[in-house]
């Protein structure tokens, strides 16, 4: 099938199962949900519990069985999610059909590479279903401002980074000819990690100059440190502020999922399908 061609139309039972999945607007799909968004809790909750000695000596059999059973419930539902839209494959690799996938993996990676299950918390992602579930879509928006302004906003942070590594690299080396090896600046590398810490006014003090020069040095790059903060601040301030102007809806692309449509948009940003038209209230 042409990517022009419209998908064909899912069965009845399909339907019924995508508008219970990815809809919060009947009574069936908001308790799917919520359940889903509990569900998630409690086995973050399991995960974490189980790194605590105290617990997990007594109860570790019992939390690693219950990621098991939420590792089943999970796949399980993204089978099914993947059953109930149009393109399987443009789900997939959405955000969230990414994120669906990465909540389970862990659990069978551990199989392999023991203690690799503690990455299931990266299931507090799928935490951010609460404001569609729940209709905050004023969040929604802001989230989708911040989103497109980090796109837009990407380039310029590459160029600004590029340009923080060359600093990096010369005020190194400047610190490893002027303090040496004797105040710890045993080698360029480590003269580099020193010239981030200070630079980024964290400042840990496992490293710091003792010669009148070093010092110099040093004060010239905490003085860089704080000129520099501004810098992303205002590339992505300005993004947001641009973003801000163009405004969006909650809709979703009932083909891929896609949110964060333009409140005029006829067709999906991400597929191209046709959205269905706005509610009216």
């Amino acid at each position: 099938m042409s990517s022009a061609e419209p998908p064909a139309p899912l069965s009845a039972w399909r339907e019924r199962m995508r508008i219970i999945i990815f809809e919060a607007d009947t009574r069936a799909g908001k308790a799917f949900d919520v359940g889903l968004l509990v569900a998630i809790g409690l086995s973050i909750l399991a995960v974490m519990l189980e790194t605590v000695p105290g617990i997990e000596s007594v109860y570790g059999p019992k939390l690693r069985a219950a990621e098991w059973v939420f590792t089943g419930l999970f796949l399980t539902e993204y089978i099914l999610r993947l059953l109930s839209v149009p393109h399987p494959r443009l789900y997939a690799r959405s955000f969230f059909g990414i994120v669906d996938l990465l909540s389970i993996l862990p659990s069978f990676i551990s199989l392999l590479l023991p203690g690799s299950q503690s990455m299931l918390v990266i299931r507090a992602l799928r935490l951010l279903r609460v404001f569609r579930v729940f209709k905050l879509a004023r969040f929604m928006g802001e989230a989708n401002f911040l989103a497109t302004a980090m796109r837009a906003s990407s380039r310029k942070i590459a160029v600004f980074l590029g340009t923080l590594c060359i600093l990096v690299t010369i005020l190194g080396t400047i610190m490893f000819l002027v303090e040496g090896e004797d105040a710890g600046f045993s080698s360029i590398p480590q003269s580099m990690y020193w010239a981030i810490v200070t630079m980024t006014t964290v400042g840990y003090g496992d490293i710091v100059p003792h010669t009148v020069g070093g010092k110099i040095v040093a004060s010239f790059v905490m003085m860089i440190g704080y000129a520099i903060i501004a810098i992303p601040t205002g590339i992505v301030t300005a993004e947001i502020v641009s973003a801000s102007r163009q405004r969006v809806s909650t809709r979703s692309c009932s083909s891929c999922m896609d949110e964060g449509h333009s409140a005029s948009a006829h067709y999906c940003k991400n597929c191209g399908e046709p959205l269905s038209d706005p509610p009216t209230s």
